[in-house]
């Protein structure tokens, strides 16, 4: 067995697992002389099972004489604390110990033992969840640091190869267990396809490398459309213009809210009359998107909340003529301000006298006016008084009751810079 897609002079950090797939890439790597070392995941999911795993990963790591790095996590934690399922919460781990384990070691690849009968069941996992034509291309062999050399081999031919030479494993029992979708898809599905076709395999590896082509051909299309549809606004938020997204719609609409994880459902209530109502809130597990009349306004859900920062001048009144204010700046009378000056954001009940005006209004009415949307109003930042008084509605209107006039001595310049 010849490991695909590796310059012998890539050095790899493989991940072994201790079950027969893993363990047949380490000992492919060493018999063909790969330059690599091994990390492990105790996950602490299986009791003694997971420990005797790690201990099998170690004495196998010792025979082959490489290096072995090992994690261990309280995953069923992790997942509660991020709100994940236990699946994804162990993927999350593991993809994070393996590339900061290889940034550490100075490794070129993670190589990792997923097969060709693993790309055909990821093939159907997203054929039900509901994918564009990118999840349909199965695996692939090379993705970022990313590399899986046995993706050439079915799991037949890996049994093949541990019965022949006699390969000491351990087994997962979760592996045969039907709870999981993906082993319902590889001990029911699989089989029956099988069944019908008995070129399944074969007609299946073709299928994948089309799709997996005409992937590569959206890709660039959609690339075209991103240019002209999507901004990266100053203020954080990621912009789509409705009015640039043409036919067919929800394809279109899938492909370029496929980096941001929203299910193919949000994507059909966007495309089935755009939508409904402006203001409209989508969430995804990373996202949150609202619908701004012809613009699709999302922001990360961790997206940093960092205040602006902003400096104070104190000058003369007499240089008051030569002062120019815009968005990022404003004049006020220091001798009615009430210092400190704070940022905060906004608070439903706030009002403030818009300058140029006369009387307060809501601030909520104030934006209401400007048609700004849910994301931008809880993005905006206040510059507040002591008291927490409205002194700015940053970037956009200053209150009048801190302005200069005649009776005004000393002039302070307020300049905020992102």
């Amino acid at each position: 067995m010849k490991l695909g897609n590796l310059n012998i002079q890539d050095t790899l950090l493989a991940a072994v697992s201790g079950g027969r797939d893993s363990v047949v890439l380490a000992e492919l790597l060493h018999r063909q002389g790969f330059r690599f070392e091994i990390a492990h995941c105790n996950f602490h999911l299986r009791g003694d099972e997971s420990d005797r795993d790690e201990a099998f990963v170690h004495s196998l790591a010792e025979r082959l004489g490489v290096p072995c790095h090992v994690a261990q996590f309280d995953t069923e934690r992790y997942a509660r604390e991020h709100g994940l399922s236990v699946e994804m919460a162990a993927r999350e781990l593991r993809y994070s110990f393996f590339e900061q384990t290889r940034r550490e070691r100075g490794l070129d690849l993670i190589a990792v033992a997923h097969h060709r009968d693993d790309s055909v069941e990821t093939f159907f996992l997203n054929l039900l969840r509901g994918t564009g034509v990118a999840g349909l291309g199965g695996i692939k062999p090379l993705n970022g640091h990313i590399v899986r050399p046995l993706l050439p081999f079915s799991r037949e031919e890996i049994d093949r190869f541990v019965e022949e030479e006699k390969l000491q494993y351990v087994e997962d029992h979760t592996n045969a267990t039907l709870l999981f979708q993906r082993n319902r898809i590889r001990h029911q599905l699989l089989p029956l396809l099988r069944e019908l076709s008995p070129s399944f395999d074969h007609t299946m590896e073709l299928n994948m490398s089309h799709l997996a082509d005409a992937a590569a051909i959206v890709d660039l299309y959609v690339y075209s459309l991103r240019q002209r549809a999507v901004t990266q606004r100053p203020d954080g938020i990621i912009a789509i213009a409705l009015a640039e997204v043409g036919e067919p719609r929800e394809t279109l609409l899938f492909e370029l809210l496929r980096p941001y994880n929203f299910a193919p459902s949000t994507v059909h209530d966007l495309a089935d009359g755009l939508g409904g109502e402006s203001g409209r809130l989508f969430l995804s597990p990373t996202h949150k998107m609202v619908r701004d009349r012809e613009t699709l306004q999302i922001v990360p859900l961790d997206a940093p909340d960092t205040p602006p920062s902003y400096t104070t001048t104190l000058l003369p009144r007499h240089e008051l003529q030569s002062l120019r204010c815009d968005s990022s700046s404003i004049l006020c009378d220091p001798a009615k301000l009430r210092q400190p000056l704070t940022l905060r954001h906004w608070r439903e009940g706030d009002r403030f006298q818009p300058f140029g005006m006369r009387g307060s209004r809501l601030l909520s009415d104030y934006w209401n006016d400007l048609k700004l949307s849910l994301l931008e109003k809880d993005r905006a930042w206040l510059l507040c008084d002591r008291d927490g008084s409205i002194v700015w509605v940053i970037g956009m209107r200053a209150d009048g009751r801190w302005a200069v006039d005649d009776t005004t001595t000393e002039v302070l310049r307020i300049e905020i810079s992102r």
